[in-house]
């Protein structure tokens, strides 16, 4: 399988090795078609409370905080099984385990409107982001095994547009029927859109012709791979990064939600789901901001959206409800160039373990998801959104100095243009 043989000079066949699917070819189409239904129903579900928070809490009596708890444990489920996922995927295929972790989720999300209690609807969450982590720790190695090399950059970003597109209509969907039937009506809307995109998915994705079972490294080689990427100066500044901004993205999202259906402003939920429009900018502002690297190296680029993301939040600090949106998409575009610089980089980094280099840097950005996520709701209602946004600025200046320490000027920008911002890394 994944073979054609190759005739050599003594008319002997020899196999030769897969080179992907060349691009334009049905298989190549059903490869790119296929992942993005699988972002499309991964991104959806992982954030498909988040448009509710504020009728959620009205509905089930409880704190803007504890609401954020059923985003923030669907993160935290995702975080702590990227890594095991990515070790069972070398194992028993790449789709297979895809396969596995899809089905998984779909079943969990359409049981999650019928939670009977507060505390059955947190475990369901908690066990639909587990189920979740197998998609985005093993698309990639998927697409770089099954696409053509010239083509994979594409076709990542073709799964990228169903990650970014995915969380867009989950939240868009959500808002709406929220704002008219409850939350529950918008979790079962969501799953739905989610069940048909992995339906679609299941149906499309070819079988795996590039993939070779790896041998079990154990859990001592596991661990002495990711412990070396630890130890690694340069990797746990990007991984410091990861938590650090995707901690205060979320919770500026989780919250804002909230200032925006209070006075002044008194927004419908409707109305207040479209701020996920934002989004849109990052698919933007990822690209750029790869472009950006040849002319100014990674380093220089990652820190120039740290100070977007700090110039945007100081914008919503207004009572301007224009001049905030403004700031949440100068916010939102100067994340995703961050993002998706810091992610690329950790590839090029890791000389060896780049799988699960990567997937380090997939759960310390989810780990954030999960506490500043929530613990932001801490702040949120205890001093308001000033504090919140002024504690999201603080963290920002701190990755900024991180980054600049271990990832010094000398850089040079040979060394820092070819895997930067690879159109993988902006998925959220």
């Amino acid at each position: 399988m994944g073979t054609h043989p190759r005739t050599a000079g003594n008319g002997a066949s020899t196999p030769k090795a897969w080179d992907g699917h060349p691009k334009g070819s049905a298989a190549y189409g059903k490869v790119l078609a296929g992942l993005a239904f699988a972002g499309v129903a991964t991104f959806a579900q992982l954030y498909s409370t988040q448009a509710v928070l504020p009728i959620m809490a009205a509905e089930l009596q409880i704190t803007a905080a504890e609401a954020g708890l059923t985003i923030s444990l669907a993160t935290v489920g995702l975080a702590v099984t990227v890594i095991p996922w990515s070790f069972l995927a070398d194992r028993i295929g790449r789709v297979k385990a895809m396969a596995m972790g899809i089905t998984a989720a779909t079943v969990l999300g359409l049981l999650v409107p019928l939670a009977g209690s507060f505390g059955m609807l947190l475990g369901l969450r908690l066990l639909e982001g587990m189920a979740l982590g197998g998609i985005p720790a093993i698309a990639i190695a998927y697409l770089n095994e099954e696409v053509n090399k010239a083509h994979a950059a594409l076709a990542a970003g073709s799964y990228v547009a169903g990650t970014t597109l995915g969380g867009l209509a989950g939240r868009l969907v959500a808002g709406p029927v929220g704002e008219l039937w409850g939350w529950r009506a918008a979790a079962l809307a969501v799953s739905l859109l989610a069940t048909l995109a992995a339906v679609l998915f299941l149906l499309l994705v070819p079988r795996a012709r590039g993939f070779t079972p790896a041998k079990a490294a154990g859990l001592r080689g596991a661990w002495r791979t990711l412990a070396g990427h630890v130890r690694n100066r340069r990797l746990l500044a990007l991984y410091v990064q990861a938590f650090l901004l995707m901690g205060g993205f979320v919770a500026v999202y989780n919250y804002l939600g909230f200032r925006l259906a209070g006075a002044p402003f008194a927004l419908p939920a409707t109305l207040i789901s479209l701020i996920f429009l934002a989004y849109l900018s990052g698919t933007f502002s990822s690209r750029w901001a790869a472009a950006l690297t040849l002319r100014f190296g990674r380093r220089n680029v990652l820190l120039a959206g740290v100070i977007l993301m700090v110039a945007g939040l100081a914008l919503t600090l207004t009572q301007l409800l224009a001049i905030i949106l403004l700031g949440l998409v100068v916010f939102t575009g100067g994340f995703f160039a961050a993002h998706s610089i810091g992610a690329g980089w950790t590839g090029s980094i890791a000389s060896t373990g780049r799988a699960q280099a990567a997937s380090l840097y997939n759960l310390s950005y989810y780990l954030g998801s999960s506490v500043i996520g929530w613990a932001g709701g801490l702040v949120f209602q205890s001093w308001g959104w000033p504090a919140l946004a002024g504690t999201v600025m603080v963290l920002a200046c701190l990755t900024a100095v991180t980054v600049a320490v271990a990832h010094p000027w000398r850089e040079t920008r040979s060394a820092a243009a070819p895997e930067a911002g690879r159109p993988e890394a902006a998925a959220a």
